[in-house]
């Protein structure tokens, strides 16, 4: 089979740019190889790497786990099934927090913890970006904090990684921010059902909490922030897009100051932020 060959099989089964790219993945051929040469055979061996693919892929898993790896913040990061398939909305938190540390005096470098890391997004992104930083980041699922350190290892990022829930790993320990992107899909949601998430792991989507709303690990987190942190520290977090006023109103009962919710590049509430 030639390169047009397969990618013809791929027609009408899934996406078109999805086709390409797992072509381009299984061969190592490139976009141009496509159009110039579309008459190159494949070798044997990539062919059925790729016609798995597009099963897979015509099945609904998501094109990120297929080829192990995804793109955030112009970094390339693997990914399993073991973690969450960065989203460009985090990036939210990331900006936030490095606005909360651009003047941050010489002296004291600030420390840093992310909770339930996953992929190591956020922590990695945070210690490269602000290198002067003292990066901790925590999960309780040790799939996730195997590829989160081999990211951390890939990309040059110093990272302490601690296995647990949250704050458990933590104790007798301050900082100076704390980020989180912790599970706030309610239990039972219809859109766990949509986009690929059933392939996702559930624990990093959903808090459990059968007839909850969503918001019992941000419960738990801003609970328990404020043991955790400086005086002045501040405490950041995503959410959903209908979780803005309840996550607010969470800081405030908890005593953190200036809650505040950002909404991401499409308008939709993301993040709140509030501090001691």
């Amino acid at each position: 089979m030639t390169l047009g060959e397969a990618l013809a099989a791929a027609r009408g089964r899934i996406d078109r740019l999805d086709a390409r790219l797992l072509l381009q993945f299984a061969t190592g051929c490139s976009h141009s190889d496509l159009l110039v040469r579309p008459e190159t055979p494949v070798f044997a061996p990539a062919l059925a790497q790729y016609l798995e693919w597009v099963e897979r892929r015509a099945a609904g898993e998501p094109f990120a786990y297929l080829v192990g790896e995804a793109e955030f913040r112009g970094r390339v990061f693997q990914v399993s099934p073991d973690v969450l398939i960065p989203r460009p909305e985090t990036e939210l938190l990331i900006e936030l927090a490095l606005q909360r540390l651009q003047a941050w005096p010489v002296g004291r470098p600030p420390r840093i913890v992310d909770l339930g890391t996953g992929s190591g997004i956020a922590a990695i992104s945070l210690a490269l970006e602000c290198p002067q930083a003292e990066v901790v980041a925590v999960d309780l699922s040790p799939g996730a904090l195997a590829v989160a350190r081999n990211n951390a290892g890939r990309l040059g990022a110093c990272v302490d990684f601690r296995a647990g829930s949250w704050f458990a790993p933590l104790a007798g320990e301050c900082f100076d921010l704390i980020v989180s992107n912790p599970p706030y899909i309610a239990a039972g949601d219809p859109h766990l059902a949509l986009n690929g998430l059933p392939f996702e792991p559930q624990l990093a989507l959903t808090d459990q909490d059968q007839g909850g709303n969503g918001l019992a690990c941000i419960r738990e987190i801003v609970a328990g922030a404020a043991e955790y942190l400086q005086p002045a520290g501040w405490l950041l977090f995503e959410h959903g897009y209908d979780q803005g006023a309840a996550s607010r109103n969470l800081l405030t009962a908890a005593g953190f100051k200036a809650a505040q919710t950002h909404p991401d590049l499409a308008g939709i509430d993301r993040v709140s932020v509030g501090h001691r």
